[in-house]
């Protein structure tokens, strides 16, 4: 028999529907635009859009591993703040620790010291990720409302020993040296900090996105996502990969706290469960399980959220979840669902 005859016969997708899968791309470009219509200033639209990508790459770092989580796990983790909080407070040490690096006019010496604090903090917050799985999410895998109870027992517990370890009081974490301050562009003010965590964001999505789509990690991930009990049986042992995953998840959450605290250039022991809010909804936008529906949802909230803090700042404290509805009313599964097999 020709291989033409058994070669599965691959139908070709209509144009609407393949059109509308290409719909999400145009959606930042498209509020990017409105941004420097209501603004009416391109300085003032420059400075609010690289502050609003660099806030939406930030709850990207964070946001990413938790919808893989989401996806290959099933599970609802609302304990992922506690990585987040716990990230932040061990970069400050760190920092702490290398603060003639970090007062130093080298740039190398600044980056170094930046360098060092995120390799420590994410291999902390993945060994904390290692712990908080098998004590914590093992035991009530595919039961939802004890994972949500159990999780966010464990984010109480994190914070109270972060007041136990670091204290109750807010603590102030400065830049290095060489990321305070902005480079003025015209009459655009854009902040070094800004521009770093931007290339930061940019340089973790290109790299996830080439593992889960190039490697065979990726491939074993994104058919866990869809078919969990279809990798099982061809040998795989997918609850490993669920660690793995959970652990990779959590050194980006910390990663994230890291990142966040130098932002914001204050941290408390609560810092983690505040942000989840905006976490979560980048997650429920994205569609669970899928990084670029995050990544794209992650920029939506960070560009709209600096707009609208800009334009009417009344309007900004919902703005995001008003986006959310929006997003959900067009696409009930958000903006690039990962579908299990049933």
């Amino acid at each position: 028999m020709s291989e033409t005859l058994i070669r599965p016969r691959i139908e070709a997708r209509p144009l609407a529907e393949r059109l509308a899968d290409k719909a999400p791309l145009l959606l930042v470009p498209l509020l990017m635009l409105g941004g420097l219509v209501v603004t009416g200033n391109p300085s003032t639209w420059a400075t609010l859009t690289v502050a609003g990508l660099a806030m939406g790459l930030m709850i990207f770092i964070m946001a990413s591993g938790l919808t893989l989580v989401f996806g290959l796990m099933d599970i609802i983790n609302f304990g992922h703040g506690a990585f987040v909080a716990v990230g932040a407070f061990i970069g400050f040490t760190v920092l702490t620790w290398l603060s003639g690096w970090t007062a130093h006019p080298s740039v190398l010496m600044n980056l170094a010291a930046m360098l060092i604090a995120i390799t420590v903090t994410m291999l902390a917050t993945g060994l904390m990720g290692y712990g908080f799985e098998k004590v914590i999410i093992k035991p009530v895998y595919g039961q939802h409302l004890k994972q949500i109870l159990v999780t966010m027992g464990g984010m109480i517990i994190a914070q109270q020993l972060i007041h136990v370890v670091w204290g109750p009081d807010a603590l102030h974490l400065s830049r290095p040296l060489a990321l305070q301050g902005s480079w003025v562009i015209g009459d655009a003010a854009i902040e070094k900090y800004r521009l770093v965590a931007v290339g930061i964001g940019l340089a973790l999505f290109v790299a996830m996105r080439h593992v889960l789509k190039h490697t065979k990690v990726g491939l074993l991930v994104r058919a866990g996502v869809e078919n969990g009990e279809m990798v099982e049986a061809l040998g795989y042992r997918i609850r490993r990969l669920f660690l793995v995953v959970f652990m990779v998840g959590s050194a980006l959450a910390g990663l994230g706290g890291v990142m966040w605290g130098l932002y914001q250039e204050t941290i408390t022991a609560h810092m983690g469960s505040e942000i989840m809010v905006l976490v979560f909804i980048v997650v429920i936008i994205g569609g669970l399980g899928s990084v670029e529906g995050c990544f794209i949802g992650a920029l939506l909230v960070g560009l709209l959220a600096n707009y609208t803090a800009f334009a009417a700042p009344k309007v900004a404290l919902v703005s995001t979840i008003g986006l959310m509805v929006v997003v959900l009313m067009w696409r009930p599964q958000g903006l690039y669902p990962v579908v299990k097999a049933k």
